[in-house]
């Protein structure tokens, strides 16, 4: 039952978020285009599936409308997960993030035990590309299973929301918002219990590979430079400024998920040996 290597091409998905989200409301638990082909054998060529990560308050189908169809049509098994929020609700992504991590514990051993697969590469978005998938790879036996985790304006150091997080913690309403919105934004808060018990000992766990992606005019994960890794032994970081590659790109927060020179950026980490050098032209921003 071998698959032929080259996949039937996948049409192209919706190419922005906005349009991407207002369609989600009537498809919640759809998947992107390419994605959650259970009967898809990873190649010689691409032998790891890549697991797709939604942000906080998105979901599989509005945030990777985009990268997903162009990883398949790359040769890859793509899966992307929903997770944190009831199925049905197109507000994804708000539950305490260890237990979104127990979620992606069993979605990435379901992708592994169904492909025959060794490891999977990971590839987030703000929370999907950061403290989710570190979570899951520090105390969820994730480090065993995944070689490579790519994160997309990732929240690994916590947020201010440009100092709004910051003050509702100060005044004490910080449990109020994760009431209204989901424990998840409080676990994202910069100093939070989840952030602390996670940075504790170092930002990587050992065999791990990791790649930030992030945007210099990001207005979700405050400051961006708090996106960035450290790697301790045994692990091996690599930090990407975009305007470092393409000072035109001015791609925030919401946007990086479709911006195409990340999604370049996101081909050339899963596969070395095959990188392109991203074009530069002008990238807007979603919000302005």
């Amino acid at each position: 039952m071998t698959r032929a290597a080259e996949p039937t091409p996948v049409p192209p998905g919706i190419d922005n978020f906005p349009q991407a989200f207002l369609n989600s409301f009537s498809r919640p638990d759809a998947d992107p285009p390419g994605a959650k082909d259970w009967d898809c054998e990873p190649t010689a060529r691409h032998p790891r599936p890549v697991v797709l990560i939604h942000g906080t308050f998105e979901n599989a189908f509005n945030n990777w409308n985009e990268l997903s169809p162009k990883l398949r049509n790359e040769g890859y098994c793509v899966f992307a997960i929903n997770q944190g929020a009831p199925r049905g609700e197109v507000i994804k992504g708000r539950n305490h993030i260890p237990d979104s991590a127990v979620e992606l514990a069993g979605f990435v051993d379901r992708v592994l035990r169904v492909t025959g697969a060794d490891q999977v590469d990971l590839v987030g978005h703000s929370q999907g590309g950061g403290v989710l998938p570190r979570w899951y790879l520090k105390f969820n036996g994730g480090a065993a299973k995944v070689n490579h985790l790519v994160g997309i304006s990732p929240s690994n150091h916590g947020t201010t929301m440009l100092g709004l997080a910051t003050l509702a913690k100060t005044i004490g309403v910080l449990g109020w918002v994760g009431k209204l919105g989901g424990q998840a934004l409080p676990d994202q808060v910069v100093g939070s219990d989840v952030h602390t018990r996670l940075d504790r000992g170092g930002d990587t766990i050992p065999g791990v590979t990791y790649t930030t992606i992030v945007t210099r005019f990001d207005e979700v994960v405050t400051p961006y430079t708090n996106q960035y890794l450290t790697a301790g032994p045994g692990a091996k970081v690599t930090n990407i400024l975009l305007q470092d590659v393409c000072r035109q790109d001015l791609t925030d927060h919401i946007g990086s998920s479709y911006d195409p020179i990340v999604h370049q950026l996101v081909l050339n980490a899963l596969d070395t040996s095959r990188a392109v050098e991203p074009g530069c032209y002008p990238v807007p921003p979603v919000i302005s």
